[in-house]
């Protein structure tokens, strides 16, 4: 709620920043045409000054008006919320050392009539959804680029809170999850992957501090990144996320996952640095894993190794098995047949 309001405030400030600062001088410059004319300003003059208002003070103040509304609002938003929910899990009982095979309890996660948008005033992003995601499930989540896909992760980690509807882990509201607790039942593992600095070993245990050596070992196998981790010098190597590569930066962030004790991992674009092959492998030792699986797909092959797919089209969402979607979807069978055609 108090998230809701800041954007609120932040919106009718830039208006009225707009406002005041655009149109003001416009009605000064008219009101005051007379008086300037009777002293020797000409008509030509006065005119510049009124265009110019309108064409370059005006416009200047809007883009900075949109700049404050469009990605400043996602950022205030998203920044509250990874602050209340994302601080790193304390060790408890169901956070074994024995690493990934032990998530802290299987739970599912459900959304019903979901509704987000970014401001009282913005078109909704997500409406309406109603999404019931069943402890052990694999879901892939595809559609356009800029349909909403990320922002139905941040719904369904909570950083992101609906406008109406519900979000449930294990049937209780996200909104009702201490964030510490919430923090070790669902891990999101954004494109952009964070690395810093300190050993490997200390980057691969960030969020399962307890996890054995050998632990950290078997799943470095399962996602593919010996010959990384070899190449850094091993799980005692410093580490410079300087210089790593992007696909590199991630498959680090993936084995963090992987080891947590989280019983849902969200997977938002996090393989898209990876060629194809290691996308696959990253994928089926999740899907192996104990625990709900959710991926939003950079690739549609993403879409065919899972249980379950979620297209999103704006208004809408349709929800159903590869072979159901192609047979009833006129979207998913167009990214289907780009794809393939790519």
């Amino acid at each position: 709620a108090a998230a809701t309001g800041g954007l609120g405030r932040l919106t009718g400030l830039a208006t009225l920043i707009v406002g005041i600062g655009g149109w003001l001088p416009v009605v000064v410059l008219l009101a005051a045409g007379p008086w300037l004319l009777d002293r020797g300003a000409s008509t030509g003059v006065l005119l510049g000054a009124v265009t110019y208002t309108l064409q370059g003070l005006l416009p200047a103040l809007q883009t900075f008006a949109d700049s404050v509304t469009g990605p400043g609002l996602w950022l205030m938003v998203t920044v509250r919320r990874v602050a209340e929910t994302t601080r790193a899990p304390e060790p408890g009982p169901d956070a074994a050392p024995s690493g990934p095979s032990r998530p802290v309890l299987p739970l599912g996660l459900s959304l019903d009539g979901v509704g987000f948008a970014y401001s009282p005033w913005a078109e909704p992003v997500v409406q309406d959804l109603t999404l019931s995601v069943p402890a052990g499930e694999h879901l892939a989540v595809v559609g356009p680029s800029g349909i909403g896909k990320s922002t139905l992760a941040g719904l369904m980690t909570g950083l992101l809170r609906p406008g109406r509807g519900s979000v449930r882990l294990g049937g209780s509201e996200l909104a009702g999850w201490e964030p510490a607790e919430l923090a070790r039942r669902r891990v999101l593992i954004p494109q952009e992957a964070y690395v810093f600095v300190g050993t490997v070993g200390e980057n691969l245990r960030y969020l399962a501090p307890n996890a054995r050596h050998d632990a950290v070992e078997r799943a470095v196998d399962a996602l593919g990144a010996r010959d990384l981790v070899d190449a850094l010098g091993g799980q005692d190597a410093p580490l410079d996320p300087g210089r790593l590569s992007s696909g590199e930066r991630q498959l680090i962030t993936l084995v963090r996952a992987y080891l947590s004790p989280a019983c849902v991992v969200i997977l938002d674009e996090a393989t898209c640095h990876l060629d194809p092959a290691a996308e696959a492998v990253v994928e089926r030792a999740f899907a192996a894993r104990p625990g709900t699986l959710i991926v939003i797909a950079h690739r549609m092959s993403s879409a065919l190794r899972s249980d379950r797919i979620v297209v999103m089209d704006g208004r809408n969402a349709q929800i159903g098995t590869h072979e159901e979607l192609l047979a009833g979807s006129p979207l998913y069978q167009d990214l289907v047949g780009y794809w393939q055609g790519a």
